[in-house]
């Protein structure tokens, strides 16, 4: 069980929360049709006016840090927006998203950051820091969507650390997708959202320098597969609230499966990797 630590530099580390910053972008048709081809769909191509899938928003509003202020892990240095936390690893452990109306293609939309929360605590596997960022996106319309981003720092696990226990994907799933993650797939969607992450497309760094078996897909493209599977199968359902929160992390040595099922409005989805366990749950809730 977890418990929330009392630690001197959280003191500071909380000074972040309240802090802000606005940035502004321009929905372009390039990035929405490169997302589509990149998840291997046949959509049409997408004019002014079109309305960006959910989730499709996070290759937009995409990082710009300048090359000289990268860390060696391909992240921006610690600081900046987010807290400075003196951990070495970080990680998108999920999220929470509410849908209003859709960004279009053409339209020059707003999002307004502000860091939520900040909160130590201490696991099995070590201290963790948990930063939670609330992303406001607004068009001329008004509110288009709001979401609640959990990140997750920590420290590299010693090599005696105990490892949590994995927990067995559910069975019963109503439809499901095998999905190969190959370094193209991975390196496509790290230059779609402009994520310099060395884990991802780095195989040399991810398995000398961080000690994983290989390449690590990332959080937001599973979720993204999680919501495609949903609309292949519900391509008429319109999304009203999606939550995701990643169990264990999916490697590039083997495919894995997205899964979901239909209990009335809401649709539940999971990851499951090739030995069965649980990467990923999710649910979405339909109006």
């Amino acid at each position: 069980m977890m418990v929330v630590m009392h630690h001197p530099e959280m003191i500071t580390l909380r000074d972040w929360i309240g802090r802000s910053e606005k940035r502004e972008d321009l929905i372009t048709a390039a990035p929405m049709a490169a997302l589509s081809a990149t998840l291997d769909r046949d959509d049409p191509v997408p004019r002014d006016g079109s309305a960006l899938p959910p989730l499709w928003h996070w290759i937009y509003f995409t990082p710009l840090t300048r090359h000289s202020e990268i860390g060696e892990d391909g992240h921006a240095r610690r600081g900046g927006f987010l807290p400075p936390v003196p951990l070495t690893r970080r990680m998108w452990a999920g999220g929470r998203l509410d849908f209003v109306q859709p960004l279009r293609v053409g339209e020059t939309a707003t999002r307004v950051s502000t860091i939520k929360d900040v909160t130590l605590k201490e696991g099995r596997t070590g201290v963790l820091v948990f930063v939670c960022v609330r992303h406001e996106f607004s068009n001329a319309r008004g509110l288009a969507l709001s979401e609640e981003h959990d990140i997750v720092y920590r420290d590299a696990p010693a090599s005696d650390a105990p490892q949590p226990a994995p927990i067995p994907a559910p069975r019963d799933e109503q439809f499901s997708r095998e999905i190969v993650p190959d370094p193209v797939l991975l390196f496509r969607y790290s230059a779609l959202t402009f994520n310099g992450h060395r884990i991802h497309y780095d195989r040399s760094y991810v398995t000398g320098v961080e000690g994983y078996p290989g390449l690590i897909v990332h959080g937001p493209l599973i979720a993204t597969l999680l919501m495609d599977l949903l609309r292949r199968n519900l391509p008429d359902a319109t999304v009203k609230r999606f939550s995701f929160k990643a169990v264990r992390p999916t490697f590039d040595t083997y495919p894995f499966t997205v899964c979901g099922k239909r209990e009335g409005e809401t649709v539940t989805l999971w990851g499951r990797d090739h030995e069965g366990w649980l990467t990923m749950q999710a649910s979405a809730e339909l109006p």
